[in-house]
């Protein structure tokens, strides 16, 4: 479905606050009707049409993962949207720095990334899919809200991004060789840290078990999904927030730490 299609108004209109970085009212606010299945299908159409002016798909974002955290949004199952050549940035000695003025109402995720040598299938089993990727990566997600004050529906969220506002991924590890790797990302734990300060702590558990627990659900989920291309060698995916997504602020500086995994810790700063 193209911005010229049945859901061409509300596609012009996300990709319109977006650029503007401003709020709109949520669609499952004007239509109670607006379910995820027509929320993907505006999703399909906003990747077409990003596509088309310019920007490349180079992997996806799983959201909503974090159970923890599904009764402050008003959730109750995983989404996922695209990432682009144009929101995913890399920082291989684990520091960056990222504007905020883009963004409407930025909130920071700390994440575990994967990045693939070969496709997986949602039939895999853990080491299966362990077999597949080249490399894991700490990462922050920065993720944005168009609608006033983070409330909204699920089909919302799918529509507009994913909430998927930019990626900062970190050193590349190598996954070969790590035998051990399907249990430590169960177990390991992770704090996160505004300006030296612990704001947060989480574990990779918190994510539907575990990062590759929550790959395998997405995997599944866009084996139901026609319309979009399935997981290709060279993507990355990552898999959702370890701890709650917390605001942020410019001139402020996060950082995090990690016990149970041999993934070093990031900083991120914000102007």
């Amino acid at each position: 479905m193209s911005s010229q299609g049945k859901y061409g108004a509300i596609e012009r209109e996300l990709l319109a606050a977006q650029a503007e970085a401003r709020a709109i009212a949520p669609f499952s606010s004007r239509d109670p009707a607006f379910d995820s299945g027509a929320a993907y299908a505006v999703a399909k159409g906003i990747l077409d049409a990003r596509v088309r002016r310019g920007e490349r798909p180079i992997g996806r974002k799983v959201g909503f993962t974090n159970r923890n955290i599904w009764g402050q949004y008003g959730v109750s199952t995983p989404i996922w949207a695209h990432m682009y050549d144009t929101t995913v940035r890399f920082a291989p000695d684990n520091s960056a720095t990222v504007p905020l003025a883009r963004f409407v109402s930025p909130r920071i995720e700390p994440e575990i990334a994967f990045g693939f040598a070969k496709a997986p299938s949602e039939k895999m089993s853990a080491a299966e899919l362990l077999g597949c990727i080249e490399w894991i990566a700490h990462a922050f997600e920065i993720v944005d809200s168009v609608f006033p004050g983070w409330k909204f529906a699920a089909a919302d969220t799918i529509a507009a991004f994913g909430l998927h506002g930019a990626l900062v991924v970190g050193e590349k590890i190598p996954v070969e060789g790590k035998s051990d790797l399907a249990a430590k990302l169960r177990s390991f734990h992770i704090a996160l840290s505004r300006n030296g300060v612990v704001q947060d702590r989480g574990t990779g558990a918190n994510v539907l078990g575990s990062p590759l627990l929550a790959l395998r659900h997405f995997l599944a989920l866009l084996a139901t999904q026609p319309a979009f291309a399935p997981l290709a060698q060279g993507e990355i995916v990552t898999t959702g927030t370890l701890t709650s997504a917390l605001p942020v602020m410019a001139g402020e500086t996060w950082s995090t730490a990690f016990e149970g995994i041999e993934v070093p810790g990031m900083e991120l700063g914000f102007d």
